[in-house]
């Protein structure tokens, strides 16, 4: 049987639907994929960050504010817009279907943006704990809306804010637009920290490797729930994609619909087979993800303890200049010495100590020590790498502590279990101290 010329590519038609569904399959997956980031990572506080993926919740802080264009308000961002309404009516003409020629009217109208610009700069983070500095230069940015207003050529805002010259067909209205992230506005961030170039501390900056770097002034609840419903949107989407192209192939046909229902079934059975493969694919590699991350944590750990190790021998030498040097401070320093790696938690060994309470002891017992320039540097030395192993360790709780939750967690602990994943214990205190990072914050505002 020839087939008839205008059902030629209706064959092609469950491809071309099963090609649209695997798009939307795999925007289900972005989005559920970022959703159970953001679900999943623990909320640091500020305090309690260190080096890695982190999310923290806190206040928009700067000494010196930008003052926003339209509004006027004190921020660490803004961007505004104007557009300006057009409309005209366009005579065509056209063959009707007896080939006679006819004309015809028609009104068109819409919005052309004509001015916009904005500005950003690094702010500080405050929570109840501390602050930390935040780069936003490469980051999603989701500020509010703090002004929007549409006004005709008599107000003043007109040409005040906007262009002299108007566009063609205009109608000589404008809307004003600016978005900004205002000077103490609740935010919720998501962003790689890294350590601080000028102080022993870390800051939120794009990194090309993070999956996300957020910067959003709607709440967690809000951003997650923004990605959960995208998700579902994509899968079900592509749901319907993935049937229709059988049921277009179908109706082309005439088959009869009782004798192709079995068959959408079946499609639609297989889509759905496809998307529980795909998200245990997203919730395995999202474990190890996690499981490298705490691996990560106490990589950093074991960094700052070699800085450590190889500034001990400048204290021992500092104190044996001393003859009343004794035997006790020996071997204190001796051990501290030979902690060039510590044990990781939860397997046998010997752990580490802070080296701060020992270099203090010292100091006490020799009080010439205090008035030595050499002495002083190599203890102020040893007290920032002391709070980098502060950072290091609160940072590797915070996240093994995380990764531990998702072992428990149904279903993700089957799927846990068949990757012979096992829960990560975590490390003592030790007197290892962090000092809090001193920032001062004017209380008025200025713009520029």
């Amino acid at each position: 049987m020839v087939m008839p010329p205008d059902t030629s590519l209706v064959q092609w038609l469950p491809l071309a639907g099963m090609l649209l569904a695997g798009a939307c399959l795999f925007g289900a997956f972005r989005s559920g994929r970022r959703r159970r980031l953001i679900e999943n990572l623990p909320t640091s506080k500020t305090t309690g960050v260190f080096i890695g993926l982190v999310e923290l919740k806190g206040t928009a802080e700067s000494a010196v504010p930008l003052t926003s264009y339209l509004a006027g308000q004190p921020c660490v961002f803004f961007e505004w817009t104007v557009e300006e309404h057009w409309s005209r009516t366009v005579t065509e003409t056209y063959t009707d279907a007896n080939g006679k020629p006819q004309t015809r009217t028609r009104h068109e109208s819409g919005w052309t943006r004509v001015a916009d610009g904005g500005q950003g700069e690094p702010f500080y983070l405050q929570d109840d704990c501390g602050v930390v500095l935040v780069r936003p230069e490469g980051a999603k940015l989701e500020p509010a809306t703090i002004f929007d207003e549409t006004v005709g050529r008599g107000d003043a805002l007109y040409y005040g804010k906007g262009p002299a010259r108007a566009v063609g067909n205009s109608d000589y209205r404008r809307r004003f637009v600016e978005r900004a992230i205002r000077l103490h506005a609740p935010l919720y961030v998501v962003g790689q920290a890294r350590e601080r170039a000028d102080i022993v501390a870390p800051e939120l900056a794009r990194d090309a490797a993070a999956p996300l770097f957020l910067i959003s002034t709607r709440t967690e609840k809000q951003v997650e729930s923004g990605y959960k419903w995208g998700g579902r949107g994509w899968g079900l989407l592509g749901l319907v994609l993935w049937v229709a192209g059988f049921v277009a192939r179908g109706e082309a046909f005439g088959n009869p619909l009782e004798n192709r229902l079995p068959l959408y079934f079946l499609v639609g059975g297989g889509y759905l087979v496809l998307g529980t493969l795909v998200w245990a694919w997203m919730v395995y590699n999202s474990l190890v993800d996690v499981r490298q991350r705490v691996r990560q944590a106490w990589a950093q750990v074991d960094v700052q303890l070699k800085r450590r190790h190889d500034l001990i021998p400048n204290l021992v030498e500092a104190v044996k200049g001393f003859r009343d040097y004794e035997a006790q401070i020996q071997t204190e320093l001796a051990t501290l010495r030979s902690q060039l790696e510590a044990t990781p938690p939860g397997i046998a060994g010997p752990d580490f100590q802070a080296v701060t309470p020992v270099s203090r002891v010292i100091a006490e017992r020799y009080p010439e020590l205090k008035a030595s320039e050499l002495f002083q540097k190599l203890q102020q030395n040893l007290v920032d790498t002391e709070q980098r192993i502060a950072l290091a360790r609160g940072y590797f709780n915070e996240i093994a502590t995380h990764y531990n939750t998702r072992l428990e967690t149904v279903p993700e602990r089957y799927l846990a279990m068949l990757g012979g994943m096992k829960p990560q214990s975590l490390m003592a205190a030790n007197d290892f101290e962090r000092a809090p990072v001193r920032v001062e914050l004017a209380t008025t505002t200025s713009g520029r």
